[in-house]
């Protein structure tokens, strides 16, 4: 999987992870960030609708502001040291370069209270080759919500997979608050209880069934209370108020002066694009250079984001089937017309007899189609796919299996990191949740139609996720309009990407004046790590020199 993502929802429950058998729609998570889509609506305090702190400006780092109030974490100096103590296991292994650097931020709990608790960020740097002419530092995030930036930071800095812009530029990511290796973390389940609920085929099609997969989804939202804050002395309910894209964009901010640059270059891909789009609006004057790869339209209604990501999805999956085809031996049949059916009739019969597998596990219904998406991120997957279906066809869920594992964060000894925990949390913080009952089930029977490869043949329902009973209220994002202040930035859209829509990279770059980059494919993203030349070149011209692609450029 493409480890720049904007999460889809297996079976879209917020939930992720229930083997939800039935294409339905939850009704507040319509509108929240884990269909990665803000909403309009905020108190002022929570969002950042100014500088983070209570007052006026204070003092500067270079010409940056301070906010008043926040001097000490400004001002701080990073700990540089060793990253080996990531490495905990043979995926991570990379974390042992010796030219990886780590250190702790420490940023406040609640901005409207910075003498109160505080909570760790952790840093990731690959400091810049060519120190001599070294222009600062570029901050990544890769999406999610949830993925961690220190781990793609750590990736692509001991492979070398940035070099161009390395040479010039400190690579550095950092993970979010709850995200990763930063503390507390955002913990809903323990491992045992994820691969538990995984197991269990959810399915809607009576009112006791809708039932029972809500009162799941309410164990599941009792246990992020439980399970995230209180071990580090942190009250559960306010340290899950705190993780949304309003706070983490604040927390950049810190970094930016923590880092010594006294304005932010940072490259943003998929949900990362909303955390970089609110630190424009927050921080319009603090941006050097910013590219938004695969977007986030900020003003989308997220009833239409979540159908967009539903058509996006099958048009890759029909896009898959073609070339599938095309390649023969498919198992999807030698009609492209048909793989929707085909591929439904190889993955419904687990709705009723889930599939046994070698290590005690048996592969879902839900697992099946979290595989299969997955695989669908990007082109690179298509012959992984289908080596998985033809599998499957023979009676193995192996290799589907580990596709859903692979996008649902368990590795090989059975732990799962909280990249799911955390998508469900920000999202819960980010979004709205007064949908209309009505309104929801229009929803999910709209996302059952724009993905009919997905489908169970259950009837839509729209049942409740778990930010319907979360502990801690939303603060929704601040609708952008525009962004006086801001330096033209750099936005990429990809013809078919299937998480990010290519219309909400056009819009993106309409609301913030930006240059607009279109790259035809079927991927999600193409900035680094994709193998497209024309893309990479135009986005390190413009990291490392400012120079902006003309208008209208294509790759």
């Amino acid at each position: 999987m493409n480890p720049r993502s904007r999460r889809l929802r297996p079976a879209a429950l917020v939930l992720v992870g229930v083997a939800l058998a039935a294409c339905s729609t939850s009704v507040a998570g319509t509108a929240s960030l884990g269909t990665g889509v803000p909403t309009a609506g905020t108190s002022a305090s929570a969002s950042g609708s100014a500088p983070a702190g209570s007052g006026a400006p204070s003092t500067a780092t270079g010409t940056a502001v301070v906010p008043a109030g926040l001097e000490r974490f400004y001002e701080q100096d990073l700990d540089w040291g060793s990253c080996a103590s990531l490495a905990v296991s043979d995926e991570t292994k990379f974390y042992r370069a010796p030219s990886l650097q780590c250190a702790d931020l420490t940023v406040p709990l609640s901005y409207d209270d910075p003498d109160g608790q505080t909570i760790t960020l952790k840093v990731l740097r690959k400091p810049a080759t060519d120190q001599a002419n070294r222009i600062g530092s570029v901050v990544v995030n890769p999406g999610g919500p949830g993925a961690s930036g220190v781990e793609i930071a750590g990736v692509y800095g001991s492979y070398g997979l940035a070099k161009d812009i390395n040479a010039q530029l400190d690579f550095v990511g950092f993970d979010p608050r709850g995200v990763g290796a930063s503390t507390p973390e955002i913990r809903c389940q323990t491992d045992a209880e994820r691969d538990a609920t995984r197991a269990t085929t959810v399915r809607t099609r009576t009112p006791d069934e809708v039932q029972a997969a809500d009162a799941l989804t309410q164990q599941f939202a009792q246990g992020c209370a439980a399970l995230s804050g209180p071990a580090d002395g942190i009250d559960g309910a306010a340290f899950l108020g705190s993780v949304g894209t309003a706070n983490v964009a604040k927390d950049m901010d810190v970094l930016r002066a923590a880092l010594g640059d006294r304005q932010l270059t940072y490259i943003g891909w998929s949900y990362g694009t909303s955390i970089g789009t609110e630190y424009a609006r927050q921080f319009p004057e603090n941006v050097r250079a910013m590219i938004l790869d695969g977007a986030v339209d900020p003003n989308e209604d997220p009833a239409a984001s979540a159908v967009g990501q539903s058509e996006g999805f099958q048009q890759a999956f029909d896009d898959f089937a073609a070339s599938c085809v095309e390649q023969g031996q498919c198992p999807l049949g030698q009609d492209a017309d048909g793989a929707t059916a085909a591929y439904q009739a190889l993955v419904r019969p687990l709705l009723d007899k889930p599939l046994p597998l070698a290590d005690g596990r048996v592969l879902t219904f839900s697992d099946a189609t979290t595989g299969t998406f997955s695989a669908l991120y990007s082109e690179a997957g298509w012959p992984t796919l289908t080596k998985a279906l033809t599998a499957l066809a023979a009676g193995d869920g192996t290799e589907l299996m580990a596709s859903a594992d692979s996008y649902l964060g368990r590795d090989a000894q059975g732990h799962y990191n909280n990249l799911q925990d955390a998508f469900v949390a920000i999202g819960c913080i980010d979004g709205s949740r007064t949908v209309d009952p009505a309104q929801a089930q229009q929803i999910a029977e709209k996302v059952a139609a724009a993905a009919p490869f997905l489908a169970s043949g259950d009837p839509p329902v729209a049942v409740k996720d778990a930010c319907d009973y979360w502990a801690a209220p939303p603060v929704p994002l601040q609708p952008v309009a525009s962004v006086p202040g801001l330096p033209q930035v750099l936005v990429i859209s990809t013809t078919h990407d299937p998480a990010t829509p290519y219309q909400a990279g056009v819009n993106l770059a309409s609301t913030l004046d930006a240059r607009l980059l279109t790259v035809d494919g079927t991927n999600h993203t193409a900035y680094l790590g994709t193998g497209n030349d024309c893309a990479d070149q135009i986005g390190n011209d413009y990291l490392l020199n400012l120079t902006l692609p003309a208008d209208d450029a294509t790759c």
